[in-house]
């Protein structure tokens, strides 16, 4: 399915600028498509999912550049990280900028072989599954979001809390947005087979994958809840180590975002606890048990798994625009707590996220507290409201299609 992404841009920027490009995510959020749709005729295409083709990367990189002169399109280059030094050469003997694009998973090996060899040869962008602009055609017209005092111009159609489920529910990856439910749980039942067997694996040593599966789905019904790796070891029967070591997997595959706390101390943000949200809400959804919108509407979790909707999409802009955001959450003694604070030019912009239609000044009484410590800008609560609503001269409500 070929829809408008937000990454367009970025690449044909980046093309411009650096001599290697590497898309990096999850499986199956679209970066072969991607690319194949972005690339002009005269690119050379080439998958090391191919048996043979992988061979001739791994035993001949030098002759397998030769077959595959820039410029070049080399999907899946995980598997082959010994071409990574091949290529520095390549690029080092020509001024021509964007004449390799690269895909893979952000496995730990591979990313080390590209930082080792190809440093400041590279732009490396983030790929995630759909943002919801991208759904709906409207890839192109995405931005970083940032709370604005201006009026807000809607891009997207306003979606009515059942239906704003329903893609919560459905998730993100391209090829599920238009499946039905049946189908929807057959990919992800093949999902999480083939990531187990093919990126797990090249990671780590699974011996049990009922485990490493009990895992996963401990992990979905804490999506938005503080990251505590000692109950997740207990309720999987794991160690707290194994626990750790398996949610660094689940980073570095791209499927999990810890927002970390902010404290002025900087020590201190490094060691508190990081809350842990899933990139694809549909994937959280069918690992913790959730077969309809209307269940998951209505469950406990329905106020988590809007949170994690909110936050995914917003890294989405971030990340489907070639940036990187600051991001954290705040929780105090005095139980105060901010959602999401994006620090941006010296300030903090905070935001809420709650799972109503009717939104109160009441819903954002932290961002006083937070404005005593730091220079805290605009605001916004983001929720199932219809239209946008002043809440105060410095915070708005607006719908989560508006973000």
């Amino acid at each position: 399915m070929h829809k408008k992404r937000t990454l367009k841009n970025t690449l044909l920027e980046y093309s411009n600028s650096f001599k290697v490009i590497l898309i990096t995510g999850a499986r199956q959020v679209g970066k072969t498509t991607f690319l194949k749709n972005s690339a002009q005729s005269n690119r050379k295409y080439v998958s090391l999912d191919d048996p043979s083709e992988l061979l001739k990367a791994k035993t001949d990189p030098k002759g397998f550049l030769i077959t595959y002169e820039p410029p070049v399109f080399i999907d899946e280059v995980q598997y082959a990280p010994e071409i990574f030094k091949y290529i520095k050469m390549l690029v080092d003997d020509s001024d021509n900028r964007g004449q390799i694009w690269l895909t893979g998973s952000q496995v730990f090996n591979m990313m080390q072989g590209i930082t080792e060899s190809l440093a400041g040869r590279v732009a490396i962008v983030n790929m995630f599954g759909f943002s919801i602009y991208e759904r709906f055609g409207k890839g192109d017209l995405q931005k970083p979001f940032l709370p604005a005092k201006k009026n807000i111009t809607s891009v997207l159609k306003y979606k009515s809390p059942s239906e704003t489920f329903r893609i919560i529910c459905q998730g993100s990856f391209p090829d599920v947005i238009e499946k039905n439910p049946k189908e929807r749980t057959a990919f992800y039942d093949s999902y999480v087979k083939t990531y187990l067997e093919r990126d797990v694996r090249q990671i780590i040593n699974i011996s049990d994958e009922i485990s490493f599966i009990k895992f996963l789905k401990a992990i979905a019904a804490r999506t938005g809840q503080e990251l505590n790796l000692t109950d997740i070891a207990k309720d999987v029967d794991i160690s707290t180590n194994t626990a750790k070591s398996w949610i660094s997997v689940l980073q570095i595959s791209g499927l999990i975002f810890l927002l970390q706390p902010y404290f002025r101390n900087v020590v201190k943000r490094l060691i508190k606890t990081p809350k842990l949200y899933f990139m694809d809400t549909g994937l959280a959804a069918y690992l913790a048990g959730w077969t309809t919108p209307e269940s998951l509407e209505a469950g406990i979790s329905s106020g988590a798994f809007f949170e994690t909707f909110a936050i995914s999409e917003i890294i989405k802009s971030y990340n489907h625009n070639g940036l990187t955001p600051n991001l954290y959450y705040y929780r105090d003694n005095n139980k105060n707590e901010i959602d999401l604070l994006i620090n941006q030019d010296g300030q903090f912009y905070p935001i809420e996220i709650k799972k109503t239609a009717t939104p109160k000044e009441d819903d954002i009484k932290a961002f006083k507290a937070f404005s005593k410590m730091e220079k805290v800008a605009f605001g916004n609560l983001i929720c199932l409201a219809d239209k946008s609503k002043p809440l105060n001269e410095n915070a708005t409500a607006i719908s989560i299609w508006d973000i």
